[in-house]
């Protein structure tokens, strides 16, 4: 299935619990790449793939544009 919206990329970014050593910016952009990556196989639904793409970029503009720390209270559960 995947992740589905921004506050489930949040979530689960919290839920990682990294200890403060990894940046919400950091993850997103490395689950990009592993997205991107997963682009290029050929046996496997793109659409989930492309969904979370863009969620990832849209997280990454609203970090931009307000902080990581508003993005975080705008999509904590």
């Amino acid at each position: 299935m995947g992740i589905e919206s921004p506050s489930e990329y949040v979530d689960f970014f919290i839920n990682l619990n990294m200890g403060g050593n990894v940046s919400l910016l950091s993850f997103i952009n490395n689950e990009k790449n592993v997205l991107k990556k997963n682009l290029e196989l050929k046996s496997i639904d793109k659409e989930p793939i492309k969904k979370g793409i863009e969620i990832l970029e849209l997280l990454i503009r609203e970090i931009n544009e307000i902080g990581e720390k508003s993005v975080l209270g705008k999509y904590q559960k």
